[in-house]
């Protein structure tokens, strides 16, 4: 279950990462107060989460959870570009998270 928890504290952090574009430097309300939520859950889930789970393992995993996600949907939705250095620099990313993921019980 502290795995569950922790994979959607890192969605949220994806959600808020992007929200902060659409807030437009917080000067729109309703996009600043979805993302000021999902700024409150995804830490609130990672507190929960740092119960069990290593700090730097949790974090790490967190936060790459976090990166990932953010370079996948500006590559997708914002047409950000998607060279091989950019993809292999993610897959090693995800590399170090299925590692981290792997070591700790």
């Amino acid at each position: 279950m502290t795995w569950i928890i922790l994979i959607l504290a890192g969605l949220l952090e994806v959600t808020w990462a992007v929200g902060l574009k659409y807030t437009e430097g917080f000067t729109r309300l309703t996009p600043t107060l979805l993302t000021l939520a999902a700024m409150a859950g995804s830490v609130g889930l990672l507190g929960l989460a740092l119960r069990t789970l290593p700090l730097g393992t949790a974090y790490a995993i967190w936060t790459g959870i976090g990166t990932v996600g953010t370079v996948i949907f500006g590559i997708i939705v914002l047409d950000e570009p998607a060279s091989a250095v950019r993809l292999g620099c993610i897959a090693m990313i995800v590399a170090g998270i299925l590692g981290l993921k792997m070591t700790t019980l």
